[in-house]
């Protein structure tokens, strides 16, 4: 399990290139969900976007349904349910998704608590087979929809579903009154199946979201990948940071995150780096801070980001964006007594990765 071999790696077992490479891909780093069209039923009460290939006039299909945050174990085999369901019917396999959250619409939204933005989450569904994505605008006016007028009309409107495949746990419309057994009982009157599929278990408990953001922010980053199938990763863009890096011979990125992204603790972690500008990616090793180092008090205090030491790398990267993957939780943060004390343990983390990930980019 990746779990497993995350956990095992160091500099006696070190990570080849070739399965470096691998697990950064498997990430879908600038994979793209080509943008098919805008649509608006309802009267405006739901609208969206449909990505990938657009359904064909007549075509049925099977749709898997969720927010699918993270594309977790538990996803990639409703995914795959749907993808036997549209086999057997000879139908298009389908994933419907919300943008944003539900949760963040219908409660408080919660910081730190986004696993992919919703574009990486399009990428990832259509790099698994799934050759079409609706994703619908979850606003005030589409939380109020029953689930009957969103299952046997707003979705009806934009795709004709043969049948819908859904977690055993699924709850859709006002009120979440859009059971399984509900949604069953429409499906029956309105001409689609209703398929629900026990949620996935991976020692001993379900595999969901809010179990893999559990993980990350305790710092359990190998653990997370082992339910992700892929390392948890962050995105952000690199700003000008304190300057003490450079002082110590360590130049840093300095990775400014938004509020929202779902962010291990504050600690040390092994990683790879990927700057998604430019057409020749490469990912690099880097050992990352995550939050403001406790030994410089005052500035960033309390805020999230990144520091990160990219091994390799020469060149200019403010302003551009930067994917930090994280493969293995080092030490926790702590202060320390001197600067040469802060030197000397973070010379040590660089040299943990360097040995054990290498000192160079590899190519993705």
């Amino acid at each position: 399990m990746l779990a497993d071999e995350l956990l095992a790696l160091g500099p006696d077992a070190p990570l080849a290139p070739e399965r470096a490479a691998e697990l950064v891909r498997a990430e879908g780093l600038g994979a793209e969900g080509r943008l098919a069209r805008r649509f608006s039923v309802l009267g405006g009460r739901a609208r969206g976007s449909v990505f990938g290939e657009d359904v064909g006039a007549g075509e049925t299909c099977a749709c898997a349904v969720g927010a699918f945050d993270g594309v977790h174990l538990g996803h990639r085999e409703l995914l795959a349910r749907a993808r036997r369901e549209a086999d057997a019917r000879g139908a298009r396999a389908v994933a419907v998704t919300f943008l944003p959250d539900p949760a963040d619409v219908l409660g408080e939204p919660q910081p730190a608590s986004r696993l992919l933005p919703v574009e990486d989450r399009v990428a990832l569904i259509l790099g698994s087979g799934i050759r079409t994505v609706v994703v619908f605008d979850f606003d005030e006016a589409f939380a109020a929809l029953t689930y009957g007028e969103f299952a046997a009309h707003a979705l009806r409107e934009v795709l004709d579903p043969a049948c819908l495949v859904v977690g055993s746990d699924f709850r859709l419309g006002a009120k979440g009154a859009g059971t399984v057994g509900a949604l069953a009982g429409l499906g029956r009157e309105a001409g689609f199946d209703v398929v629900g599929v026990d949620l996935v278990q991976s020692g001993g408990a379900p595999v969901s979201a809010t179990r893999v953001r559990g993980l990350v922010r305790e710092g359990r980053v190998e653990r997370a990948a082992g339910l992700l199938c892929r390392p948890h990763r962050a995105v952000g863009r690199v700003v000008h940071g304190r300057g003490e890096g450079s002082a110590f011979g360590f130049p840093t990125a300095n990775i400014e995150l938004g509020a929202v992204d779902c962010l291990p603790a504050q600690g040390v972690y092994a990683a790879f780096c990927v700057p998604l500008a430019g057409g020749d990616r490469q990912a690099f090793p880097a050992a990352v801070n995550v939050g403001a180092p406790p030994t410089f008090s005052g500035a960033a205090a309390g805020s999230a980001f990144l520091e990160a030491n990219l091994l390799g790398f020469s060149g200019d990267l403010y302003g551009s964006e930067v994917a930090c993957l994280f493969m293995r939780w080092l030490r926790d943060s702590r202060p320390f007594g001197s600067l040469e004390e802060l030197r000397q343990t973070v010379l040590g983390n660089i040299d943990w990765v360097a040995r054990t990930f290498g000192d160079q980019g590899i190519s993705l």
